[in-house]
C-alpha cells in the first residue's frame, strides 16, 4: 500500500498559487453549507512523525471560519482518561451539528505504536474503532481520514533539522527517531493499520507530503470533496426520508393505533412481557423491612471495596411511568457513600444534546475506576421514545440496536459492570398510581400531560421495550425484569440484584 505511492509528486509555486485560492474560498463557502445544514464534520490526521500534519492543520485554517471550528491535539492520556473506557475521551469531543474539529493525532495512536492490547486499552481495537467511526458516520458527520505519507530520506532530513534548532528540538521525541531508523517495520505497521481500519463508511486518504505545496493541496481536495458529497447526499435524503416517513407512519398508525383511550390489560399474547408474573409477586412489610436493610449493609461493605478495586459500574433504570424506578433508586443509594456514585437523570435532550450524537450526552456520564453511575432513564429512550413518538427516523432506531450493543459491549471490555432494569407493571396499576399522584398535593409534580399522552400508546411502546429487551439483552449487559406491581417487592429485587451483580464482578476481578 504506501510502498506504491510516489512521495515525489510536486507541484510548481505558480500552480499551487492558483489552486490552493480556488480551493480555499470554495472550503470557506462549503463551510458555511455544512453550518446551515447542520452537519458536523470531523478531521483527523495520523501519518509519519514529521509528515507535516500541524503545518496541514495551519494551511487548512486559512481559509476556514475560526468561530465555526476547534483543533484538538493527542496527547498522552491522562490520569482521568485511564479511569475510563478508551474511546471515553473522543466522544467528548466529537463536534456538534455544523461545527468541524481537527484532530492532530487520534484515536489511532495506539494502532500507530503497535496492536498490542494493553497499549490500546481495547478489546478489539480495529473492531471498535470501525464500529465507533460507523457509528458517527451513520448519525451524519463527516468523517476524513488523512494519513500524510513521506519517504525515509525526507522525514529524516525533517528530524535532524527540528533537532538542530534550539526552538524546534523539543519536538523530536525517541519514538520518532526509533520510526526513521526502523522505517521498513514501521512502515508494515502502518499499512497493517491502514488496511484493516479503511471501510466504506470512513476510508484512508493518503496524502503524498514530501512536498508541502502538493500535500496542501490534496488535502484541500479531499476535504472540500468529503464535504460536498455529504451536503448532496443529506439534501436527497432529506427529499426522500420525507416520503419514506409519511409511508411508515401513515401504515404504523393503522397498524398499532390504541384501541382505547384508557388502556386496561392491552398486553398482547405474544409479548415476552406476557410471561411475567405480576400478581404472585409481593412481600409483607416485615419481610421487606428485614430483605431490605441486610441487602443495604452488604451494599455499602460492597461500594467500599469497589473504590479499594477501582471496579466502576453502569446501572440502567428504565420502566413504565410510574413503575417506582425513583423509589428503587433511592432505596440503592441509601446506603452508599454520595463521593462515589452518581445519579443521573435524562429526560428529553436539550438544544446541546440535540446537536450531538444521541449517544454523546451518555458518554459524558461514564463513571471512572471504582466509582458507580446510576441512569435514571438512558440511552434506550432512542429505541423506545424516540421510535414511538417519531423523533427519529425508522432506520435510526432499528440501528440503534447494534450501536447500543457495541456501546455496553465497550464499556464492559472496559472492566464497567453494567447492570439494566427494566420496572414493569400493568395498565391497571399505572392508572391506579396516576390517579393517586393527581390526588396528591406532594406528589401532583410527578404526573405530566406527557405521561397520559404515553399512556394512550401503550401497546406501541410495549411493541418496541418488547423488541428492545429481545435484542439488547446479551451475554455482557443483560436485562433483568423487575416484576414492580408491588412496591416493596421490587425495591428488595433490585437491591439484592445490585448487590449480587456486583459481588460476582469483585470476585471475577
Amino acid at each position: 500500500m504506501l510502498s506504491d505511492v510516489d512521495v515525489s509528486r510536486k507541484l510548481s509555486s505558480e500552480d499551487y498559487k492558483s489552486e490552493i485560492e480556488s480551493l480555499g474560498l470554495s472550503l470557506c463557502e462549503m463551510q458555511r453549507t455544512c453550518r446551515e445544514e447542520n452537519i458536523p464534520v470531523a478531521i483527523i490526521f495520523e501519518g509519519w512523525s514529521a509528515a507535516g500534519k500541524g503545518s496541514r492543520i495551519k494551511s487548512l485554517m486559512r481559509y476556514l471560519d475560526p468561530r465555526g471550528f476547534e483543533v484538538f491535539t493527542t496527547q498522552k492520556a491522562t490520569r482521568d482518561d485511564k479511569l475510563r473506557p478508551y474511546m471515553w475521551r473522543y466522544w467528548r469531543l466529537l463536534p456538534s451539528n455544523g461545527r468541524i474539529h481537527i484532530f492532530d493525532r487520534s484515536w489511532y495512536q495506539p494502532l500507530m505504536n503497535g496492536f498490542r492490547k494493553k497499549e490500546a486499552a481495547l478489546a478489539e481495537p480495529v473492531y471498535d474503532i470501525k464500529s465507533f467511526e460507523k457509528t458517527l458516520v451513520d448519525s451524519g458527520m463527516v468523517l476524513i481520514k488523512i494519513f500524510l505519507h513521506v519517504s525515509k530520506d525526507e522525514q529524516e532530513k525533517r528530524l535532524n533539522s527540528l533537532a538542530a534548532n534550539p526552538d524546534t528540538a523539543w519536538r523530536v521525541r525517541k519514538l520518532d527517531t526509533k520510526q526513521n531508523r526502523k522505517y521498513k517495520k514501521t512502515q508494515l505497521r502502518f499499512e497493517h493499520m491502514l488496511y484493516a481500519t479503511n471501510h466504506d463508511a470512513a476510508h484512508w486518504t493518503i496524502v503524498e507530503a514530501n512536498s508541502s505545496r502538493f500535500a496542501d493541496v490534496k488535502v484541500y481536495r479531499t476535504v472540500l470533496s468529503a464535504m460536498e458529497r455529504a451536503v448532496h447526499t443529506k439534501r436527497h435524503k432529506s427529499t426522500d426520508d420525507v416520503k419514506s416517513d409519511f409511508d411508515v407512519s401513515a401504515t404504523s398508525n393503522i397498524a398499532t393505533a390504541p384501541e382505547y383511550d384508557n388502556p386496561k390489560h392491552l398486553i398482547a399474547s405474544n409479548s415476552r412481557l406476557a410471561a411475567v408474573d405480576l400478581m404472585n409477586k409481593a412481600l409483607e412489610r416485615s419481610e421487606y423491612g428485614n430483605r431490605l436493610k441486610s441487602a443495604q449493609n452488604e451494599l455499602s461493605r460492597i461500594h467500599n471495596e469497589m473504590y479499594q478495586q477501582r471496579q466502576p459500574a453502569v446501572i440502567v433504570f428504565e420502566g413504565w411511568d410510574a413503575s417506582g424506578k425513583g423509589g428503587a433508586i433511592k432505596r440503592t443509594v441509601a446506603p452508599l457513600d454520595p463521593r462515589g456514585y452518581k445519579v443521573a437523570p435524562f429526560g428529553a435532550p436539550n438544544d446541546i444534546e440535540k446537536a450531538h450524537h444521541y449517544l454523546w450526552r451518555f458518554w459524558n456520564e461514564v463513571p471512572k475506576a471504582g466509582h458507580l453511575t446510576i441512569f435514571d432513564r438512558s440511552w434506550y429512550g432512542r429505541v423506545m421514545v424516540e421510535r414511538v413518538e417519531g423523533f427519529c427516523t425508522v432506520a435510526d432506531w432499528k440501528r440503534a440496536f447494534s450501536e447500543i450493543n457495541d456501546f455496553e459491549k465497550q464499556l464492559v471490555d472496559s472492566g464497567i459492570l453494567v447492570v439494566k432494569f427494566w420496572l414493569h407493571i400493568t395498565p391497571d396499576e399505572q392508572l391506579k398510581r396516576f390517579e393517586q399522584r393527581t390526588n396528591t398535593p406532594a406528589k401532583k409534580w410527578k404526573i405530566t400531560d406527557e405521561d397520559w399522552r404515553n399512556r394512550d400508546k401503550w401497546n406501541q411502546y410495549l411493541e418496541a421495550v418488547d423488541e428492545m429487551l429481545l435484542r439488547t439483552s446479551t451475554e455482557h449487559a443483560p436485562w433483568t425484569i423487575v416484576e414492580a406491581v408491588d412496591k416493596l417487592y421490587a425495591r428488595v429485587k433490585v437491591i439484592e440484584t445490585v448487590k449480587e451483580r456486583l459481588e460476582s464482578a469483585l470476585k471475577d476481578k
